[in-house]
């Protein structure tokens, strides 16, 4: 007879976000257990009656304050069998990229802090989360080049340079910006609004949004989103 098997399910959330020139990501500090103390990826055991999306939303909510709809799967981990000392675990990561100063982050449930960190500046992670972070920075840097995800990470109405300087931020490249903006507005879907940036000095700059809807109608009769970079 073969043994019954006692492996458990997790999920891991990476949640993205962009301010002042810069790509962060959210993580926990565990407040219990073998990895205390170790700043994580917010996640845990998925619970016998609810979805894998269920389980990555809720225990992200309980320990960030954080509420987010929309996740996209980024891999499943477990070819390490001992990559948590507790159990055998296979975690589902999901990432998001999100207008981090939409949010008033709180840390609670398992999670002793919760803290934005630079990308460049993140610590060594319980688990295995370094290796599912980087994992997840090739993922989104692959789909800026594929699909426009990149508003997600601005606020609504945006300067133009902004976008360009996020593309900068997460290839860590220098881009064509007159080719650059050249090809975004030829997709007609971002929109010039007639407000301008805040600016304390110099000339105000147009502010632009992304008209989401025009985008999924586009895509609905054949449009693909594609910008090469050399």
């Amino acid at each position: 007879m073969s043994p019954i098997q006692n492996i458990r399910v997790a999920v891991d959330a990476i949640v993205f976000g962009y301010q002042n020139n810069k790509l962060y990501v959210l993580l926990i500090q565990q407040k219990f257990g073998s990895e205390k103390a170790y700043w994580a990826l917010p996640g845990g055991l998925v619970k016998e009656e609810e979805t894998l999306k269920e389980a990555v939303q809720r225990e992200l909510q309980e320990e960030t304050n954080v509420a987010i709809n929309y996740f996209e799967q980024l891999y499943t981990f477990g070819d390490d069998i001992h990559r948590d000392s507790r159990n055998r675990v296979i975690s589902v990561a999901y990432f998001a990229l999100v207008d981090s100063s939409k949010f008033d982050i709180k840390a609670d449930s398992d999670a002793e802090k919760v803290k934005w960190f630079e990308i460049g500046a993140v610590p060594q992670l319980a688990f295995d989360h370094n290796l599912i972070l980087d994992k997840a920075v090739e993922r989104v840097k692959a789909k800026l080049t594929y699909q426009p995800v990149g508003f997600d990470l601005l606020p609504e109405e945006f300067m133009f340079s902004e976008l360009e300087n996020l593309y900068c931020t997460i290839l860590e490249k220098e881009i064509d910006r007159r080719n650059f903006r050249k090809k975004i507005l030829s997709f007609g879907i971002i929109e010039e609004t007639e407000k301008f940036s805040p600016v304390k000095s110099g000339r105000p700059a147009k502010l632009f949004k992304f008209n989401k809807q025009k985008y999924y109608d586009l895509e609905k009769e054949g449009f693909h989103f594609e910008i090469k970079f050399a």
